[in-house]
């Protein structure tokens, strides 16, 4: 279909994912202050082996990969009403200025605030700044808070070389040969348990593609890319309504057997059958989730109302905000003498009322700031109505 098409209804299911998976950033970056698993820009003293797994390392399992299916999915929408042109353009617009944006004013502070914690910042924030254009060595980590980085907008940067990398693809989808190729795989996959196979490539991709600055880029672009696919034809969105239990109960089954797995410490030889195995079950599982989560969220997150279309706007510029302000609120709240729940539960519930505050008071306010964090521009005001008189001079 061309630009001309009409605008196709919103799903308001794939919305309200959407939302959550990017509210859960709050619950998951607040962990990642008392997690057992990595270093953060700020960390407790005493840190939590229960947040550690029912919060980062369960989230882990499926939530970025969520968010660029969806971006996948929200991308058919976008081809349907614009050209290949007019897509990239709006890929830059809403991606590229924002990352740059969020890279040079977003990120530093935080950056400021993990070497305040090590007690290696300058007296003075305009001192750091300068520092902050400085390239890190491969070997120092960004969360030292030495030299650029772009934190935790490494998303945007991906989405966009994902997006302009997949566009020939579906364009190509787009036609009347590429129509039919995902029909007949939508029908296919519509039969049994046949969309489950869907997993077979995850695990493949993950062993045979490289990571692109230690992260799964192919990953995240063959979700991508099934988001967009699981558009094009409804027997995909049938097929997964029919095993959305199946899949959770899948998903639960192999998520526990991971985490019992690595709570225990066991060490399986490499190459090893059990080691083999492991693998494939790690990999199997994410699509497990997101069979789970697409299924239910199609089933019950249906509602349309002000709560959506508010979070819609927000929930992108919310990304860009929240770990700076996570990080800053965790620098203080670290240094208090308290149990880690306390301070867990001060710092996700303020996070999130400064960054809902942030977006409300500062950032959707004006075009200029809109503009900044990838958002549309304010709907002018309609004009003022003309009464004209039905008769009578008036006097």
């Amino acid at each position: 279909m061309d630009s001309a098409d009409p605008k196709p209804e919103r799903r308001n299911d794939l919305d309200w994912l959407r939302i959550l998976a990017v509210l859960l950033l709050i619950p998951f970056h607040s962990a990642r202050i008392f997690d057992i698993f990595d270093p953060f820009y700020v960390k407790n003293a005493w840190l939590s082996v229960a947040l550690s797994y029912l919060v980062v390392y369960f989230l882990d399992l499926w939530q970025m990969q969520l968010l660029f299916l969806l971006a996948g999915a929200s991308t058919w929408y976008a081809l349907r009403r614009r050209s290949g042109g007019q897509y990239i353009g709006e890929r830059l617009k809403r991606l590229l200025i924002p990352f740059v944006f969020g890279t040079l004013v977003i990120v530093p502070p935080q950056m400021y605030y993990a070497l305040l914690f090590r007690s290696a910042a300058p007296a003075s924030y305009l001192e750091f700044y300068a520092q902050f254009f400085t390239l890190r060595p491969f070997d120092v980590p960004d969360y030292t808070g030495i030299g650029f980085t772009w934190a935790h907008l490494w998303f945007i940067l991906y989405l966009l070389v994902i997006s302009l990398v997949a566009l020939p693809l579906f364009l190509g989808l787009k036609t009347r040969t590429g129509q039919r190729i995902t029909a007949g795989l939508g029908a296919f996959l519509e039969r049994g348990p046949a969309i489950f196979l869907l997993a077979l490539p995850i695990p493949f991709v993950d062993e045979l593609l490289p990571e692109v600055l230690d992260k799964s880029f192919f990953i995240y672009m063959l979700v991508f890319i099934y988001g967009f696919v699981l558009m094009t034809h409804a027997g995909y969105q049938r097929a997964l309504d029919r095993f959305k239990w199946l899949a959770l109960a899948l998903a639960l089954a192999c998520t526990t057997i991971m985490g019992a797995l690595d709570f225990s410490g066991v060490q399986l030889a490499d190459n090893s059958p059990g080691d083999v195995l492991l693998f494939f079950v790690e990999n199997f599982n994410l699509w497990f989730w997101l069979m789970a989560i697409l299924g239910l969220g199609h089933r019950y997150l249906t509602a349309d109302n002000r709560v959506l279309r508010y979070a819609r706007d927000a929930s992108y510029p919310f990304y860009i905000l929240h770990q700076t302000v996570i990080v800053a609120i965790g620098y203080y709240v670290v240094q208090w003498m308290a149990a880690v729940l306390p301070k867990y539960l001060f710092i996700a519930v303020c996070s999130l009322v400064v960054t809902v505050l942030l977006y409300d008071l500062v950032v959707r306010r004006t075009n200029v700031t809109r503009f900044l964090f990838g958002m549309r521009p304010l709907p002018r005001p309609a004009a003022p109505e003309v009464v004209v008189p039905s008769g009578g001079t008036g006097v």
